[in-house]
């Protein structure tokens, strides 16, 4: 959590506290790409100082991200920012200090916390023991939390590690949590608009690209949460030269992924949803509108290699109508595996393969490959280049994207 501590006078303060007390049990539509829950509090901020008039700002769509960004720039409104990292981050942070020696006994203390009494485990220096129980006292409390069914268990072994912890008289090590990602007033704006030219088979072509938001995997991470991806009403239209046609080639109405690195500690699955059409080529039709629906579960493990390397693999099923199949649909499933690496604070790569096969309406398969890259040359400017393989179709794209 990010927090922004406003400048406020105690009179601008009273005013706004006097207006929340007067609104007592109104209601509000609430509508999720405009009048949400950021704008809301725009309009409380508004009551303090009308001079702000922040709410106008926002026409057709309201990102919180932007609503953020907005109140930092406004002159002398923001004082201190602080961050309050989650107990998760809290847990990662601290783990990463561990030596080999101390992650092994932390991951035993939480199954056997009566382990802390033996005698290998003090041979640790006291301020060693000290912080390993309390980062295993942190873990069992989060696991209480997040698995209700065990709740009772992560308790009482808890109790064991703080009573064991009781005895070592050690104050407890303060240790400064650097956040995953930075705050969100310093990422990229949340819209995009891309210019490219390309390569299609036999063909060339120019491309332009506009997305409402959000942020998909290769965008510039900084302010943004690592490893996922939010994309909302984005389109691509483009000039084949030699057929000298012009389309609709792409439209995304959600495209919405999340990657999950597993460990001996955090196992959240990874999963991902899409809808939308793209241009397809299949059969006898060289330029098809697709619709397509999507969705997978999956898992990711990380690895610092280079520098930062997510591993990815889904199980998915996929659905598609249009009038280059058989039968005009096709529904199935199979598998995606990828790699995510970050190769330097400006540089980033995705590969990734797919198998799906179809058994109901027409029945056939795809394999698809899709290799890209990303280059920063500025907060709200970027490069890339990629390349996608469909069945018998392949797709070379060079774009230069800009965010606002």
């Amino acid at each position: 959590i990010w927090e922004y501590r406003l400048n406020f006078s105690d009179g601008q303060i009273r005013r706004m506290l006097m207006h929340a007390w007067e609104l007592g049990n109104a209601s509000f539509d609430y509508y999720f790409f405009k009048e949400n829950c950021s704008y809301h509090l725009l309009s409380l901020l508004e009551v303090a100082d009308p001079s702000l008039s922040l709410t106008d700002r926002f026409l057709f769509w309201t990102v919180p991200a932007d609503t953020v960004r907005l109140i930092t720039q406004q002159p002398g409104l923001v004082g201190e920012i602080a961050y309050r990292p989650s107990r998760s981050t809290q847990i990662r942070r601290k783990r990463a200090t561990l030596s080999d020696e101390e992650r092994r006994w932390m991951e035993r203390i939480t199954q056997d916390p009566s382990l802390i009494r033996s005698g290998e485990f003090r041979r640790l220096s006291p301020e060693r023991q000290a912080f390993v129980m309390d980062l295993t006292s942190d873990y069992l409390r989060y696991r209480g939390v997040a698995d209700e069914e065990h709740a009772a268990s992560y308790k009482e072994k808890n109790r064991a590690i703080l009573t064991g912890r009781s005895a070592l008289r050690v104050k407890p090590d303060e240790m400064r949590i650097i956040p995953f990602a930075s705050a969100p007033e310093q990422g990229h704006k949340t819209s995009r608009a891309g210019l490219g030219v390309g390569w299609r088979n036999d063909d060339t072509y120019e491309e332009l690209a506009i997305r409402a938001g959000y942020h998909d995997l290769l965008d510039p991470e900084i302010g943004y949460t690592p490893d996922a991806q939010i994309e909302l009403l984005s389109a691509k239209f483009r000039h084949y030269n030699r057929k000298d046609q012009t389309r609709l080639e792409q439209f995304t109405l959600a495209n919405v992924l999340s990657l999950s690195p597993m460990d001996s500690l955090f196992k959240t699955p990874s999963w991902k949803v899409s809808a939308g059409t793209q241009t397809i080529r299949h059969n006898a039709c060289t330029l098809c509108t697709n619709w397509n629906l999507n969705g997978g579960i999956g898992a990711a493990t990380e690895t610092k290699l280079l520098r930062r390397e997510v591993y990815f693999a889904f199980a998915e099923a996929d659905a598609n109508y249009s009038q280059a199949y058989d039968e005009r649909h096709r529904v199935g499933g199979g598998g995606t595996i990828g790699m995510l690496a970050e190769l330097t604070d400006r540089w980033k790569l995705m590969a990734s393969g797919s198998y799906l096969g179809y058994v109901l309406g027409e029945r056939s398969d795809d394999v698809r490959w899709f290799v890209g890259q990303r280059y920063t040359l500025g907060q709200n400017l970027a490069v890339r280049l990629e390349y996608n393989h469909r069945d018998h179709d392949n797709d070379v794209l060079f774009t230069v994207q800009a965010f606002f």
